[in-house]
């Protein structure tokens, strides 16, 4: 029996190493207390453009293109995929819109101001890129394009979890925001909508050899070098302006 897609995809080995999107030094300094505050805020102000904007605009692009067919009985097996896909798509939106109000209290709670970074070349690219597979890409693309992002995301705050047991009560002052993000993207609820959307991209019928197939293979490896890119580093301070 051949392996599943999303197994496929997840044994490749990408241009950009998996390691190099999951293990940054952006994690591994979030995970053992010596991330700074600002370089916490810098990112978090890049991830609310990317959940408040980008992210609902391309699960409007893919609910408008879920396949329905008016000849699909009710209780057939396409109509039922069509129906989750309508369902997970739906749920997506309404935890993104609770994860911008989690932006939102952490931005107060640990006195960070989002407003002062610009929007740096690495969140365009991604949201751009977004962009571009919601638009002119196929159902599949997209939906393959949503779960790389989920699943990336989720491997990246699990390595950053498993780091935290190392990491000093007393270490830096963004460790308490870093525990917060933590539990909120590690947990048994995020999980569980990842490995849905892993399930339905498994029954999307991207057969191996097709067309399809090999743009979810780019698509896999794309969303690894965006992942990369999206996490700053030191030399992102710069985008501070003066005061």
């Amino acid at each position: 029996m051949s392996a599943s897609l999303t197994a496929h995809l997840t044994s490749l080995s990408t241009p950009r190493p998996y390691a190099a999107a999951t293990q940054h030094a952006f994690l591994n300094a979030a995970g053992t207390g010596t991330l700074p505050l600002a370089l916490l805020s810098l990112y978090l102000s890049q991830d609310r453009i990317y959940a408040a904007h980008a992210y609902p605009r391309f699960l409007g692009q893919l609910l408008a293109r879920v396949p329905f067919a008016s000849d699909d009985a009710p209780d057939s097996p396409q109509e039922r995929l069509h129906q989750s896909l309508v369902a997970v798509l739906s749920d997506a939106l309404v935890n993104v819109r609770r994860e911008v109000a989690l932006f939102g209290e952490v931005e107060e709670t640990y006195g960070m101001r989002f407003a002062q970074w610009p929007e740096r070349k690495a969140t365009r690219d991604y949201t751009a890129e977004m962009a571009r597979v919601g638009a002119l890409g196929s159902f599949e693309d997209g939906f393959v394009f949503l779960w790389a992002m989920e699943r990336v995301y989720l491997d990246a705050w699990n390595h950053v979890k498993s780091l935290l047991p190392d990491a000093s009560s007393g270490a830096g002052e963004a460790l308490p925001a870093v525990r917060q993000l933590v539990e909120n993207w590690t947990n048994p609820e995020f999980v569980q909508f990842v490995d849905t959307l892993g399930d339905l991209v498994d029954n999307l019928g991207i057969a191996p050899d097709s067309s399809a197939f090999k743009r979810a293979e780019g698509i896999w490896a794309r969303v690894v070098e965006l992942e990369e890119a999206f996490w700053p580093g030191r030399e992102d301070m710069t985008l501070l302006p003066a005061q």
